[in-house]
This record gives structure tokens, C-alpha cells and sequence, in this order.
């Protein structure tokens, strides 16, 4: 591979701006882009506890989210921040560390959730 001169990169066609309006104004588009078409007070939420194939490591599932995978990973950062856990998202789950099913029902409601049940 040849080493990129300055005549290359030129032909990338970046466009970088200072102007904080349009990076605003780009940010709020994604969020807008990123949220669900359904509101959060229609969704039907459930939360278990799994430990199945985890060396009898207990995690929190939190499953019944309709939103893109952007808005999963969002919303999985709100709840770790929240709950002060570590988690992961995998398959249209959210995966919490430990046993949360005792925080995650009042989380979960103060975000605009009503439906939703714990087994």
C-alpha cells in the first residue's frame, strides 16, 4: 500500500465546520432519528432474571423495546448510568449485571414506561 499524501486526503471530500448552530441543529435530527415510532407509554416492557449458561452469574433482561438498534444502545447507557451497573445489548435485549428487577420498574416510569412486568 502506497502512503496517502495530501492530494488524497483532499479527494475524501470532509467538510469540517465551527459553527455550533449546525452541529445543533445536526444533533437534534438524530436524536429525532434515533427515537421510536412508538411513544414510550404504548410499549410493553418485561423484566427477568437469567442465569442460564453465565457460571451462575445473575443478569437482568429487559426485553419489549420497539426502537432501532441506535435507540437501544441509548437507552441501555440511561439505564447503566441510572442503576450505576454495567450492561450490554444483544438480539433487541438489554442485558443489566446483578439483580435489578427492584430499581429497573421506577427507572423505567420516570422515563415515560407504564406497561410494565416483572417475572
Amino acid at each position: 500500500m502506497k502512503k496517502k499524501t495530501l492530494n488524497d486526503l483532499s479527494e475524501l471530500k470532509m467538510v469540517f465546520s465551527t459553527n455550533k448552530e449546525e452541529k445543533n441543529d445536526q444533533e437534534e435530527n438524530e436524536v429525532n432519528e434515533t427515537s421510536s415510532s412508538t411513544p414510550f407509554s404504548k410499549q410493553s416492557l418485561r423484566i427477568t432474571l437469567d442465569k442460564k449458561h453465565r457460571a451462575g452469574k445473575e443478569v437482568t433482561l429487559i426485553e419489549g423495546f420497539e426502537m432501532d438498534e441506535a435507540g437501544l444502545e441509548d437507552m441501555a447507557k440511561k439505564l447503566k448510568s441510572q442503576c450505576g451497573i454495567g450492561g450490554s445489548v444483544t438480539d433487541d435485549l438489554i442485558l443489566l449485571q446483578g439483580d435489578q428487577r427492584k430499581k429497573l420498574p421506577a427507572v423505567l416510569q420516570k422515563m415515560g414506561f407504564k406497561k410494565i412486568r416483572i417475572i
